[in-house]
Order: structure tokens, then sequence, then C-alpha cells
């Protein structure tokens, strides 16, 4: 299954939250295909550099850093052509609508389904999920 991780999702896993921790696990085990590409790796690159976001964090900033270069080492680089603009309510988060678009991913798994599931321009094989909904179906 090929999927697209939201930066929430991997930011959950890391301060050790449950579902966003299993999400992760889940590819780091190969039970499915992150995808990453360019905007999404900056947005990875931004959130991880913020270090108040991490005070209460389980995993100390080498620890963090670990976790993201072995993510990136099971994510398929994916480019992305073609910009959709599908229209979403925060024009910074239509990058992972096209980024699943290009990858040909089965979901995005987020925390921010209000936003998400706004699209304007809808894809009917992609799904928008929670982390919780995403472990049910793997």
């Amino acid at each position: 299954m090929r999927v697209v991780i939201d930066t929430n999702v991997f930011i959950g896993a890391c301060l050790g939250r449950g579902a966003a921790n299993a999400v992760v696990a889940a590819c780091l085990q190969g039970r499915c295909t992150p995808l990453m590409g360019a905007a999404l790796f900056a947005e990875y690159e931004d959130v991880m550099g913020r270090t108040p976001l991490f005070q209460a964090c389980r995993l100390d900033a080498g620890e963090r850093e670990e976790l993201l270069d072995v993510f990136l080492s099971r994510c398929e680089w994916t480019r992305v052509y073609c910009l959709w603009r599908p229209d979403l309510r925060d024009e910074a988060d239509n990058h992972l609508v096209e980024l699943a678009v290009a990858g040909a991913a089965e979901c995005i798994v987020t925390r921010n389904l209000r936003d998400l599931r706004a699209m304007e321009l809808r894809f009917p094989a992609l799904r928008v999920v929670t982390p919780e909904a995403f472990l049910e179906d793997i």
C-alpha cells in the first residue's frame, strides 16, 4: 500500500503518541510504502527543527534525527510534475494531495481531516484517513 504520511503523524510518532507511532512503525516494517517529495521533505525538516515542539519528547534530538533518517530510507522518492491545486483551506497542504496523486497513493494519513477532506478537486481513488483508521486497513 502506497501512502503519504503527513508531518503531524510523524511528529506524533516522535512524541510517542500511540496510533501515530504504530503508523510509522508499519512504514519501517515494510507493511506500507510511504511516499516522499521535495515539499513534504522540506516540511519535515522545518518542523523537526522546532526545538520547543519537542520539550516533552521521549526522544532526544539525535534520536529524532536517526528516526527521520531511517524513515526516509523506507520512503519512495516521488517527483511531482503536475500541480493539481486541489484548493484546500490551507494552501500549504496542497502538496500532500499532489504527492499522493503523483505517486498513486491509496491514502493520506493525517490528523488534519477537516482541511484535507474539504478539497474542491476530488480524486476518487484517494482517501484521507486518521492514523487509527489507517491501522485498521493494514
